[in-house]
């Protein structure tokens, strides 16, 4: 067994025997990505900072329940429980915003398009996804991040299969359209600077 592996088991048992310096330093090693996972689905920091202190009990209470299976496992389950408390929350308080088929108002010509984030740093893509409409945002980072089908997306949020593929087709075209925002933005400044 790796050391780093023995570290982690040895850190798990002992918040699972409700060791507070064990779960303040789980904390400290995981609250900077659990924040960045959040904050993909919510964007106000306070409503940010509700759902990861419900994310966080929820991971100590039921972090009996976790079953190890190496380096990783840890820390995808655990951002599994925030993707679940944000989705709980956006729900919660009608932030969905989904819209129907019927309310598009673009052409689907452009349905394969997709965004190209070459040359573009990830705090900008971030920035991005997070201007999304909720819907769309939430769509998108289930079925990019997370790796969901449209089937299970459609499942967890409780919509038709086609509105879960069409939140996903507008929100890459919304994307496409920021990425050509901030390229021309990006040439602009280039050249002022440039004269």
């Amino acid at each position: 067994m790796r050391k780093d592996e023995s570290r982690e088991r040895e850190l798990i048992q002992q918040i699972v025997h409700g060791d507070k310096v064990a779960m303040k330093m789980f904390y400290d090693t995981y609250s900077g990505y659990l924040t960045a996972v959040c904050a993909r689905y919510i964007s106000d920091k306070e409503d940010i900072k509700d759902v990861l202190q419900e994310s966080f009990l929820k991971i100590f209470r039921a972090i009996h329940n976790f079953k190890y299976r190496g380096i990783g496992s840890l820390k995808a389950w655990s951002a599994r429980i925030v993707v679940n408390e944000s989705l709980k929350f956006i729900r919660e308080n009608d932030k969905m915003q989904l819209m129907s088929l019927k309310d598009w108002d673009i052409p689907d010509d452009n349905d394969n398009i997709e965004p190209d984030f070459e040359d573009i740093p990830t705090t900008a893509i971030l920035e991005m996804i997070s201007s999304l409409p909720v819907g769309y945002r939430t769509v998108f980072n289930l079925y990019v991040f997370e790796e969901k089908s449209h089937k299970e997306i459609a499942s967890m949020l409780n919509i038709a299969e086609n509105s879960s593929a069409s939140q996903f087709h507008r929100a890459k075209r919304l994307l496409v359209k920021e990425i050509e925002k901030y390229r021309l933005n990006k040439e602009n400044n280039e050249r002022y600077l440039a004269k």
